[in-house]
């Protein structure tokens, strides 16, 4: 009988016995209406051979018996309601399955019945944690709670093992963050109404490496000032906090004389070593095969964790920024020794807004330029805006002038001495940071000798991390410094000077580019534009970056041509920039654009490149939502948004994601306020369409099947009309300003007798046929039959250094490298070219 079994499952022989056989007498009703419950007909495969009329009956027997089962409960008496409640909790998992089968009923009790003794509560807290606290036992624990809080202070102290035991089991289960923080609130509340001075047993973290100053502290001086400042931390369930909680904070740190804890606390997650998911984890029971990770914070521990993040922040000052900067970049950049923990990243980045302490904007800058996660992004987004706030200036000008100079001066490092060799850090040609080791006797090397590696191991190594931290501030500068191609922003002459063109880093960059200058004395407000490395004209009040789509036709040929004329490589596609401009056919269209639709590309190739230009996408693939793809890149400071749509394409069958996808409509969005409003073509600044289409024209043309020089190899039928139509087709502007740029470089390579441009191809006569490649495709058509040249070269360098190009260009150093090896054909000595040469002579 169930009531039997009960009795004897429910005995611990301790003093609680006698409280839960007291229940089950009580309730004895209950109990054989629960057994009645479990012993009645199920819906199973016997019963389904039955018909449907078998499942209406079964399904009116056991209505029958919890319409029973709730009209009893509901006319239960206080005394046995509580005995009900006991009762139901006992019978929950008695037979050891993993679900609480009566929370409905339990609850429905709890709330109405009062009276509560604390045997009665700690019967249910001890139930409830006999098994792992976790999903399934949460809503359990809370209803335990709910009896709990009716006890008076003497009550509360009855049952405090009972409080504290939950609490641990708590901490140490699997139970949802959400469910854990208000769960955990309440234990701690009850705990400390009847002892303030205790920290519950599980609210510091026992193993983790972080918490080790906690801990000790602690155990030699335990304090009520302590505890108070342990449970203030452990209540902070959001990524910022409140103003009430800030100064409670920095009351509770001073009372407690815990600032040095909370700095090393802070210093421990920045450095110290990781926690393995091996030994602890929110999922070690269902990882295998040796399979781990390590991670910062266990999930439990996440509040706490943050809690002493801010407290670090408010009370830490300076000493604060460089562990926020770094736990930053550890819990939420790429590549590093833990998983990410976007939870603690977001902390320490609007902690960090929060310091009021300049060396944190560097850190800020530092983060912007190398955490990739979109949703850490708009962090440091408002965090940059709040910080900006505090100092009276724009996001954007807070940015510019936040960018590390790494003690380099204008003209580089200064000089350091190591063993007789000296060493310096340069930045050459706007993309290359070296490091040169000067010998005693002059000579110089990149590489460092050993009497450098032997005797001055650590300052070499603080030397080649400079260089890396130097690379990384100059990409960042570099990337940043193109997206103002789309903004249009003008800056006082004397503030660009300063954050600008006398920068050691970002100075590099800008006396490479084209400057536009408004003199004071102007009447008119005429832009003139100053050459790279030169001067500007008159007395310059206002700059602004040069852009091709504001200049003339003649200005943007006599730009261009200085440049190849003076060998004047610029950091980015600047005088060579592509022009996109609205269309009749996209006036027509009205909100979108399809001059990139129905082109078939590669797909893993295409969102990598998303990602390199800082587009963000959704990944294709066979999941809900995972075949319409969005593409989107903020331009113009962020105050416009591109959407680019794609899909996978027609009969791709390339498994979990598609192998091939299909391009389809580029659209226009507005900020509006914290929303995006799609708007029309017309209405967007070209300025913006022009950059945006630029972004996609270059998606299109790199990883579109027409630019493989050996899918018509492959035998397939797939997309071959495309491939045909697409890979000899009109030239994009990207492949015209491809051709401009050849026009000028031809008439100065060796080759040049050999090279006419005709079209969209350049034509190339060697000894045993004539060629033709395609300027966008950069493919091969042989004359007289337009036979096809399969040529599959290792990637190009376009800074290889025997052709000067004024800009970088793989396709355009593809091109010219085949041109070099067609005019000399009688040279090339690869059978698999020389076959396909002379199939057809």
């Amino acid at each position: 009988m169930l009531y039997d079994a009960l009795v004897a499952e429910s005995r611990r022989n301790d003093s609680l016995d006698e409280v839960r056989s007291a229940a089950l007498d009580r309730v004895r009703w209950l109990v054989d209406l629960l057994e009645r419950q479990r012993t009645e007909p199920h819906w199973d495969a016997a019963a389904a051979l039955r018909g449907p009329e078998e499942y209406g009956r079964i399904q009116a027997i056991r209505a029958a018996t919890q319409a029973e089962i709730d009209r009893r409960l509901a006319a239960c008496s206080e005394e046995e309601g509580r005995a009900a409640a006991l009762c139901l909790m006992l019978a929950s998992r008695f037979d050891n399955t993993g679900f609480w089968r009566y929370d409905s009923e339990i609850k429905s009790v709890i709330s109405q019945v009062h009276g509560w003794t604390p045997d009665e509560v700690a019967v249910m807290l001890f139930r409830v944690t006999e098994f792992d606290t976790g999903f399934w036992s949460a809503d359990s624990l809370g209803m335990a709670l709910d009896a709990a809080e009716r006890l008076g202070a003497d009550g509360c102290r009855a049952v405090v093992p009972w409080l504290r035991h939950a609490h641990a089991q708590l901490m140490s289960g699997d139970t949802p963050a959400q469910t854990l923080g208000s769960l955990g609130k309440r234990l701690r509340a009850l705990l400390a109404s009847v002892d303030e001075a205790h920290i519950p047993e599980g609210l510091i973290p026992p193993y983790a490496p972080w918490a080790a100053p906690l801990r000790d502290r602690a155990k030699t001086s335990s304090t009520q000032e302590l505890a108070d400042l342990v449970g203030h931390l452990a209540s902070l369930s959001g990524p910022r906090p409140t103003q009430k909680w800030r100064r409670t904070c920095l009351e509770l740190a001073n009372a407690a004389s815990a600032r040095d804890l909370v700095a090393d606390l802070l210093r421990a997650l920045a450095e110290d070593d990781p926690l393995c998911s091996s030994g602890s984890g929110a999922h070690t029971a269902w990882l295998h095969d040796g399979y781990h990770y390590h991670y910062v914070v266990h999930q439990n521990d996440g509040d706490l964790a943050r809690g002493v993040v801010w407290a670090a922040a408010l009370t830490g000052g300076p000493a604060a920024v460089q562990h926020l900067g770094a736990l930053a970049l550890r819990t939420g950049g790429p590549g590093t020794d833990v998983i990410e923990d976007l939870k603690l990243a977001g902390a320490a980045i609007n902690a960090l807004a929060e310091t009021g302490d300049p060396a944190s904007l560097e850190a800020l800058w530092r983060l912007q330029s190398r955490i990739e996660h979109r949703a850490l992004r708009k962090q440091l987004h408002t965090a940059l805006v709040t910080a900006a706030g505090k100092q009276g200036i724009t996001a954007e000008q807070l940015i510019e002038r936040s960018v590390p100079d790494h003690g380099l001066a204008q003209e580089g490092s200064p000089e350091r001495e190591l063993g007789g060799h000296r060493v310096r850090l340069a930045i050459e040609e706007t993309a290359t940071v070296r490091l040169t080791f000067t010998r005693p006797d002059g000579g110089s090397s990149r590489t460092a000798p050993v009497a450098v590696k032997d005797g001055f191991p650590d300052e070499l190594r603080e030397l080649k991390a400079l260089a890396k931290e130097v690379r990384g501030t100059l990409a960042g500068e570099r990337a940043r410094l193109e997206a103002l191609m789309s903004a249009g922003r003008e800056w006082p002459y004397d503030e660009w000077c300063r954050y600008y063109r006398d920068h050691p880093v970002t100075g590099v960059l800008v006396r490479g580019l084209i400057w536009e200058f408004q003199n004071a004395e102007d009447a008119v407000g005429e832009w003139r534009a100053a050459a790279p490395m030169a001067e500007p004209p008159g007395r310059p009040e206002r700059v602004r970056l040069w852009h091709p789509i504001r200049a003339s036709a003649d200005d943007i040929r006599a730009w261009r041509e200085r440049l190849v004329a003076e060998r004047l490589r610029q950091p980015f596609k600047q005088a060579f920039r592509e022009i996109y401009l609205l269309t009749p056919a996209e006036e027509e269209t009205g909100v979108y654009s399809n001059r990139f639709a129905a082109h078939i590309v590669h797909y893993r190739q295409l969102y990598a490149l998303f990602k390199e230009r800082g587009w963000q996408a959704n990944f294709l693939g066979r999941y809900d939502g995972g075949h319409d793809g969005k593409a989107r890149a903020e331009f113009g400071d962020g105050e416009w948004r591109a959407c680019f749509h794609h899909e996978p394409a027609a009969d791709d069958d390339g498994g979990y994601a598609p192998e091939h996808a299909a391009t389809d409509q580029v659209r226009f969005e507005r900020r509006d306020g914290r929303r995006w409003r799609e708007v029309p073509l017309t209405e967007v600044p070209p300025l913006v369409f022009s950059e945006a289409m630029r972004d996609v024209d270059l998606f299109v043309g790199v990883t579109s099947i027409a630019a493989d020089p050996d899918w018509s190899d492959r035998g397939e039928d797939r997309y071959a009309a495309y491939w045909r139509t697409a890979t000899f087709g009109a030239l994009t502007a990207s492949a015209e300003v491809r051709r401009e740029a050849l026009a000028r470089i031809l008439p100065r390579l060796k080759i040049a007798e050999r090279c006419t441009l005709d079209g969209r191809f350049l034509l190339v006569r060697g000894d045993l046929r004539t060629y033709r490649i395609h300027l966008g495709s950069a493919n091969i058509l042989m004359e007289p039959d337009d036979a096809y040249l399969c040529i599959v070269p290792a990637r190009p360098s376009s800074s290889n250094g025997k052709v000067f190009l004024p800009f970088e260009d793989d396709r355009l150093a593809l091109i010219l490298s085949k041109a070099f090896l067609l005019a000399a054909d009688t040279e090339i000595t690869d059978e698999s070219i020389l076959m396909q040469i002379k199939r057809g002579v």
